[in-house]
């Protein structure tokens, strides 16, 4: 019996976006996170993917929904490059692991950032690309390169092996440079709430789901230090949205904002909220 089938059973989820398929989340006591079990074969993982609905790899506005996405991405993308502008105070070296249809590196690159980055997917790197920005397939194509800032944004849950990747970013970042990761928090209230069905949980495609013990553990075994961690207000309305799809066929709009509104008026006491953004300093 490996690991993974050893946990504990925390929740069954089903894959609402392509395969319709049920996967357990197993909770890891060590690290205070869950693991989707049975974790796809790298060959395997990718078709999961294969939807014109996977709304990071895509620009579009089709319908109501999208154009509210798109309107809160670009306003998330100026608060996230003066996040870390603010870091480094002022521009430097920056690498986007998981950098989807490139705006953020768009972003950056109107703030004089040298901008790099990765991206697996061939149609959002060929987004990318009508926008001036070229996207490597992974991170091994940076041998000797370091750099002053690395963001993944909602990208670790993604990965493989996590252990691993925290080791590449470990390599790839300059000595106190930043690593700034953006990931879903399976103890906020809007979790809680649509519990199986909260969209976050997004199985399989996101195959970890962290608390903030679980980062601070992963991450300070590398030698990497918590800064701080700064919320994503509006990703508990976004959830709230694609949740209330997957329970009830629909999206309720204003059930959506109300359980996202109060979602963030409960951590404003638990500091629970819906995502987190950790900002993570090497030693």
């Amino acid at each position: 019996m490996n690991k993974e089938q050893s946990l504990e059973v925390f929740i069954t989820c089903k894959d609402h976006s392509v395969s319709g398929e049920e996967f357990k989340l197993l909770h890891d006591v060590e690290y205070d996170m869950l693991v989707t079990f049975p974790k796809p074969n790298d060959a395997d993982l990718g078709t999961y993917y294969e939807s014109d609905d996977y709304i990071s790899h895509t620009d579009a506005k089709r319908s109501l929904f999208e154009n509210m996405y798109q309107w809160i991405k670009s306003y998330a993308l100026r608060k996230k490059v003066g996040l870390v502008s603010k870091l480094n105070n002022g521009p430097g070296e920056l690498l986007d692991i998981g950098a989807g249809t490139g705006d953020f590196l768009v972003a950056a690159k109107k703030k004089r950032w040298a901008v790099s980055g990765t991206e697996p997917n061939d149609h959002a790197k060929k987004l990318a690309e009508q926008k001036e920005i070229s996207l490597v397939l992974e991170t091994s194509n940076y041998e000797n390169e370091k750099f002053d800032v690395i963001t993944m944004w909602h990208v670790l849950e993604h990965v493989s092996n996590v252990k691993n990747q925290i080791e590449e970013l470990q390599r790839l970042v300059k000595p106190n440079g930043y690593v700034v990761i953006a990931v879903p928090n399976f103890k906020s209230y809007d979790a809680h709430y649509y519990k199986s069905f909260w969209a976050a949980y997004d199985v399989p495609r996101h195959l970890w789901h962290f608390s903030k013990t679980s980062i601070q553990k992963l991450f300070s075994t590398q030698g990497f230090k918590l800064e701080t961690i700064v919320p994503m207000r509006f990703d508990s309305f976004y959830v709230s949205l694609l949740s209330e799809k997957y329970q009830h066929g629909k999206m309720n709009f204003l059930k959506a904002l109300w359980v996202g509104f109060y979602s963030n008026i409960k951590a404003i006491h638990s500091k629970e909220f819906s995502s987190h953004i950790y900002v993570l300093k090497k030693q």
